[in-house]
């Protein structure tokens, strides 16, 4: 079962959703306070499943309504995805993949597991 695994840093809190094996499959912005931080992991929980896909990477995509997974490719030219809640803000960004099949994998990790994800807090 995955975990969000709550964190304080520097600036702020922020949220890594880990896969069952530990993997971190997401992670959030650096929140002003542990409140917001568990609101966005909420609404992660309750986007992920629901979310449309939206694949930036090919030409002509179609523009699909929030939440969703939007895939992208970054400057390094790796591919990446960020969920976006029902308002538009980005509640959950990944790592960089070089294969965009592994980014897809990302995504239904997400999917399945941040719905049952217990919250954790970590230390450094």
């Amino acid at each position: 079962m995955g975990k969000f695994a709550i964190k304080t840093v520097k600036t702020g809190v922020k949220f890594d959703l880990k896969a069952g094996n530990g993997e971190v499959i997401a992670t959030s912005e650096v929140y002003t306070s542990r409140t917001s931080c568990l609101k966005g992991a909420e609404s992660v929980r309750k986007n992920a499943p629901i979310a449309k896909l939206e694949d930036q990477t090919e030409d002509g995509f179609e523009t699909v309504t929030n939440p969703k997974f939007e895939v992208y490719k970054d400057k390094a030219g790796e591919f990446r995805f960020r969920l976006k809640a029902r308002n538009g803000e980005i509640i959950a960004v990944s790592e960089g993949y070089k294969a965009k099949a592994s980014c897809m994998n990302g995504i239904e990790s997400v999917r399945k597991n941040a719905p049952e994800a217990e919250i954790v807090d970590v230390e450094d």
